[in-house]
């Protein structure tokens, strides 16, 4: 590691722990040569994953955008910031944990759809009449109507 002082390429580590979301270790560290002590943290290296568009063109799983149509569809709604990252966490666990690095877009809307419908109606709705492109209002009535007869 390069002492962020003077350069230097070799340190010793003073200090190891786990961060609080024990998704990385923080290590405090102490240059050999100045002697100055810096932090550094250490993480997994991530798998990257890959969303196949419904053109058939591809690109990197973006959890930013996925938590944005989230944030959007519960506007205004009783649900906190912190019940939608954990919903956004949830489905890149979950999308991590198949055997699979590619990924139908369909298959994350209907997974963000799937939690949503759970934690808050209006909120499911709302995403839906976007992801599955209502474009007139019996579309939408019978997406109410669906949610009805689920209940």
């Amino acid at each position: 590691m390069k002492c962020p002082y003077c350069g230097f390429t070799e340190s010793k580590v003073i200090d190891s722990r786990p961060t609080d979301e024990f998704t990385s270790i923080r290590r405090r560290r102490e240059c050999l040569k100045c002697q100055k002590r810096f932090t550094t943290y250490e993480k997994l290296e991530a798998i990257s994953l890959v969303v196949v568009k419904k053109d058939q063109s591809r690109q990197p799983y973006d959890r930013g955008k996925v938590l944005k149509g989230i944030i959007t569809a519960c506007e205004k709604r009783p649900i906190s910031l912190a019940q939608m990252e954990q919903i956004a966490d949830d489905i890149e666990s979950e999308l991590y944990q198949s055997m699979s690095r590619e990924f139908d877009s369909t298959l994350i809307g209907e997974k963000v759809m799937e939690k949503l419908k759970a934690l808050d109606e209006v909120a499911y709705v709302r995403f839906a009449s976007v992801y599955k492109s209502f474009d007139n209002v019996d579309t939408f009535m019978q997406e109410l109507q669906e949610l009805k007869n689920d209940r």
